[in-house]
């Protein structure tokens, strides 16, 4: 692999900044770096701090900055021992009502799960709505690493009401598709669902089962999923990596006279995690 070789320091306004607006120093320098990275291939590296702080005549503080704000982009992966490369393109997945395995399937990617936990708790006054069920109902929860080309992307909770599908917990495994089961073995499609999505900070559990760093922002994925029938089935929270996905939608105007839907109903608990 080649290492790229920094610019030259003298330089201070890139193509989107304003001629004689002062910026920041680090500011100044992630432009450089970007312009560095635009011509690298993903997983070639950096040069090493102290060589880009003397490039560019500043602090390795200034230079941490820099290279922090643009992990937090996703175009750096920085390894702790080994050093800071050209981070892969985001995954991009599409928004719709499928599983996760169909969705990597559908772009080609080998992918799994891991099955964390499986257990039943008792539905709180939202969980109940949610479910359709009643408060102190019995709640199965089941708990799932997503991998994609052998790393982890994303942890799945999911919760359904344990009277209405008896026996699924002992029918889950790794790689297992839920949306598969339910279908097959419950007679149960689904048919809508609301999706929201919000960034948080890593938490220290998530990100050390993502590979990422406390603190770094990470996409929370809510959704409120019906069946035909117009039941619920589900109701899940996922927390993806920001600096690998990123999640495209297809847009079209409302039908007119058509009202816009509801508000969802916030979740603090799941924000809180």
């Amino acid at each position: 692999m080649r290492t790229a070789e920094a610019g030259p320091a003298a330089a201070t306004v890139g193509a989107d900044e304003q001629p004689g607006k002062q910026y920041p120093k680090y500011y100044v320098v992630k432009g450089h770096l970007a312009e560095m990275l635009a011509r690298l291939s993903p997983g070639e590296p950096l040069p090493p701090e102290r060589t880009l702080a003397e490039s560019f005549a500043t602090s390795r503080t200034t230079i941490r900055q820099a290279l922090r704000e643009l992990t937090i982009e996703g175009r750096l992966v920085r390894m702790q021992g080994r050093g800071t490369f050209a981070a892969l393109p985001k995954m991009a997945q599409p928004l719709q009502l499928t599983s996760y395995t169909e969705d990597m399937r559908r772009q080609g990617l080998p992918s799994r799960s891991r099955l964390l936990s499986v257990g039943y708790v008792r539905a709180d006054e939202e969980l109940a709505w949610r479910l359709g069920t009643k408060v102190r109902a019995r709640v199965l929860r089941v708990e799932r690493l997503r991998i994609a080309n052998d790393e982890p992307m994303a942890i799945e909770t999911t919760h359904l009401d344990a009277a209405r599908f008896p026996g699924l917990a002992r029918r889950l495994g790794d790689s297992v598709s839920l949306y598969a089961l339910l279908a097959t073995e419950y007679g149960v499609h689904l048919a809508e669902a609301e999706e929201t999505i919000e960034t948080v900070p890593a938490a220290p559990r998530e990100a050390e089962m993502l590979e990422t760093t406390v603190g770094y922002p990470m996409l929370l994925l809510t959704r409120h999923s019906r069946d035909t029938e117009g039941r619920p089935v589900e109701f899940a929270s996922s927390f993806y990596r920001g600096d690998r996905y990123k999640f495209v939608a297809q847009l079209r105007p409302p039908a007119p006279g058509t009202r816009p839907a509801a508000a969802p109903i916030p979740n603090p608990g799941h924000r809180d995690r």
